[in-house]
């Protein structure tokens, strides 16, 4: 069995282990599935490019949870804000997976932050989609972030189907954990996740420390709360022809120490400590200038179009501009070359709820330093498939960079390590655990209602 499924309870087909189950729990029946779903993600569409904009990790998770549920024969209808007037109602992402654009305030310009006012709007869209159908249609909504959770909270209520929510972060746990310099979530989110929270009839958390976070912040009751760990997708993250392969395609120099930041550049990722860390770690080895590059492969939060003219500046200020090289987000096969490409990916993330693209690095055989945070201790298994970092000092961020370019091996023998880490975390066994997931839910449903009358 692997790891990945341990977790889950066992192999595909059982139920995950919901969080604080007892152990018979572990070996009922799990009642049918559903047979369409309502997919909810108001504020970034699963068609963007992740890495710009208000586009990350979440809109991975949905296409390749959407994909994966399809193929296990459930029919996803996605809906999502349209973002420019001429996006067509609906587009087909894939067999059984359908996009459907809401109108919902303009279509440009309209911030994350703006967007509660809008909730209304795609509400009343999402409940004209619904009317052109029979009765029955959807038999249960899945909604993503807290945004879509309001709006998820009137369908399921309006339809008689029952509400799945993944939350993704959490106000209270992001507030907790700020950058310098980064702005609070505001308190109408915290009130909006709380009354989300009392609604769902069940909660997917993507480890068990979230699960906790629910608990703990939230008053979740601990027997609706799943824990389904997000997967990656090993047909594309892999380390295919491998690193030198990848540099050649990247024109990179194939004996340099890489260490690649990729994601949003956002105070919350942290790209900052990154080029705090090559400084100091160049200030100490100035030899290594000569072969070290410093790939950061992404763009800013918002509207995507402003270039990271923060960092830009900070790489003059220490020194380093002749190292780092800034890229725009990329498609998913080109990204995949980055990771393959480099030595050692940097998350030193003050926030983070999984940590897709530590997966994907080392699914590509490439190690990674990251903060221990959020899901990432999940994600990265400190001292085999990466190094953890307690805290955001960039001196430690330097010396755990150090060993990657003294110590002949490691990044191989790691790397290694990493690729058979994230062999256990495939996009199939998170569907058919999420899957079980909805199947528990209608069935809790079906029983109140025979309760009931």
């Amino acid at each position: 069995m692997s790891q990945h499924a341990s977790r889950l309870g066992g192999l595909r087909g059982r139920s995950h282990i919901p969080f604080g189950a007892p152990p018979h729990q572990r070996l009922r029946r799990i009642p049918r599935r559903p047979r369409r779903i309502a997919m909810l993600s108001v504020h970034t569409s699963p068609l963007h490019q992740p890495g710009t904009g208000d586009a990350g990790g979440m809109n991975v998770y949905i296409v390749e949870l959407a994909k994966r549920l399809a193929a296990i024969d459930i029919e996803v209808e996605i809906f999502t804000r349209a973002t420019t007037a001429a996006l067509p109602p609906s587009v087909e992402l894939a067999p059984g997976v359908l996009v459907r654009h809401v109108d919902a305030g303009p279509y440009e310009g309209l911030a994350k932050e703006e967007l509660p006012a809008q909730l209304c709007a795609f509400t009343h869209g999402v409940m004209r989609a619904w009317a052109g159908h029979r009765p029955g249609h959807y038999d249960l909504v899945h909604s993503h972030y807290w945004l879509s959770g309001h709006v998820g909270w009137l369908a399921a209520e309006r339809w008689g189907v029952p509400l799945v929510h993944a939350m993704h972060t959490m106000a209270k746990v992001k507030n907790a954990a700020l950058a310098a310099g980064d702005t609070p979530e505001p308190a109408a989110r915290v009130i909006g996740e709380q009354q989300i929270v009392r609604a769902a009839d069940r909660l997917i958390a993507n480890t068990g420390g979230e699960a906790d976070e629910l608990v703990h912040h939230y008053e979740a009751a601990r027997e609706l709360v799943a824990v389904v760990h997000p997967g990656v997708n090993l047909d594309r993250f892999r380390p295919a022809d491998g690193r030198a392969a990848a540099r050649a395609r990247l024109g990179l120099p194939a004996d340099a120490l890489i260490p690649l930041f990729a994601g949003r550049i956002q105070p919350l990722k942290a790209p900052d400590i990154l080029l705090h860390a090559v400084a100091h770690l160049l200030e100490e080895e100035p030899s290594l200038r000569e072969r070290m590059v410093v790939p950061v492969v992404g763009g800013p939060s918002g509207s995507g179009l402003a270039k990271p003219e923060g960092l830009h500046k900070l790489a003059a200020r220490l020194g380093i501009c002749d190292v780092v090289r800034f890229r725009p987000p990329c498609a998913q096969d080109e990204l995949a070359d980055w990771y393959r490409a480099a030595s050692v990916l940097v998350m030193p993330s003050y926030s983070e709820s999984f940590g897709l693209v530590a997966i994907e690095a080392q699914a590509c055989g490439t190690p990674v330093v990251a903060a221990s945070v959020g899901g990432l201790p999940v994600a990265v298994r400190d001292g085999v498939s990466g190094t953890l970092i307690q805290g955001h000092d960039p001196a430690d961020y330097a010396r755990a960079l150090r060993p990657f370019a003294s110590e002949p091996g490691r990044v191989e023998r790691m790397g290694a390590a990493a690729a058979r880490h994230a062999e256990s975390f495939g996009w199939d066994t998170a569907a058919a655990a999420t899957a079980d997931v909805y199947a528990e839910a209608m069935r809790e449903r079906r029983r109140l209602r025979s309760a009931h009358g």
